[in-house]
């Protein structure tokens, strides 16, 4: 598989507009993370989804991924604005002494503000903090967030903000079944909307073999969760990224009876944290990231 160089994250990545063939690699809040953006295989129009990495000081940083909604015009602007939007307000948060969680919140307000003076597009906005091995998601809409182990035990999930989201966590739907069901692609809360509400989790410790992934639906449609687990549990990150990127577009171009297949936009973030850490500073990250 294709190597990627792995440059060190200085200064905010985003990803706007992009059609990339293979993932860019990163030293990253004292780990790495590997990042791709593509547009639908179906279309030549530019891409809806957009993503960054921002990185903080003493090894910390964030993670965002955002999906324009493709059933509205605009939807590749909605999701520029909400990225530019959490970017300029987690810069903001070291002059005016903000805690990252509050510059965080910070973000998906203004971001909800730009895009609603767009007046119709709506993006979804996922966001992970990073602060040494401790992350905490932050979501709106139905972009995945997930925690694995390298047996490939699911230590975290986001649930979907839309029906069928919310009819598997209530154990209506398996996932097998939510996979092809007609209203898989409604979602009841996104950027833009006005009574948008966001989702914050509680702060988790990574283990040093655990990956985290953010992700548009353009994954999480094309590749069972079981799947893409067994991609990314182990193995170099550059070989998981790159198999998440394939294997998802190949799922889109080429229908396979039994398997979903739904050509969109792919983005996905995938992240490991540096293998030693001290668990003493590690706990001391919990408490403030809970205060």
């Amino acid at each position: 598989m294709k190597r990627m160089a792995q440059d060190p994250c200085q200064v905010a990545k985003s990803y706007f507009n992009a059609n990339m063939s293979s993932a860019d690699l990163y030293r990253f809040a004292g780990g790495e993370a590997a990042v791709c953006c593509a547009r639908s295989p179906a279309r030549q129009t530019v891409c809806e989804d957009a993503a960054a990495l921002i990185p903080m000081d003493d090894g910390c940083g964030v993670l965002v991924v955002a999906d324009g909604l493709g059933g509205l015009p605009g939807g590749n602007l909605a999701a520029v604005e909400a990225i530019r939007a959490m970017e300029k307000a987690i810069a903001a948060a070291g002059p005016h002494g903000l805690e990252t969680r509050d510059a965080i919140l910070n973000g998906f307000e203004s971001a909800n503000d730009a895009v609603r003076r767009l007046g119709g597009p709506a993006t979804t906005l996922a966001v992970v903090e990073i602060q040494g091995r401790i992350v905490r998601p932050y979501h709106v809409g139905d972009s995945m967030i997930l925690i694995v182990g390298q047996r490939g035990k699911i230590k975290m999930q986001s649930i979907s903000h839309s029906p069928v989201g919310y009819a598997i966590e209530a154990g209506l739907l398996d996932q097998e079944e939510a996979m092809h069901h007609e209203e898989r692609h409604l979602i009841s809360n996104m950027i833009g909307a006005e009574d948008m509400h966001i989702t914050i989790g509680a702060p988790l410790e990574l283990a040093a073999r655990d990956t985290l992934l953010v992700a548009s639906d353009g994954l999480s449609d094309n590749l069972h969760v079981s799947e893409i687990v067994q991609r990314i549990r182990m193995g170099p990150l550059a070989d998981a990224a790159e198999l998440l990127r394939r294997d998802a577009a190949t799922r889109m171009q080429s229908p396979d009876e039994g398997h979903p297949s739904k050509p969109d936009d792919l983005s996905f973030i995938v992240y490991r944290p540096a293998p030693s850490r001290r668990r003493g500073a590690a706990a001391q990250a919990v408490v403030a990231m809970s205060a």
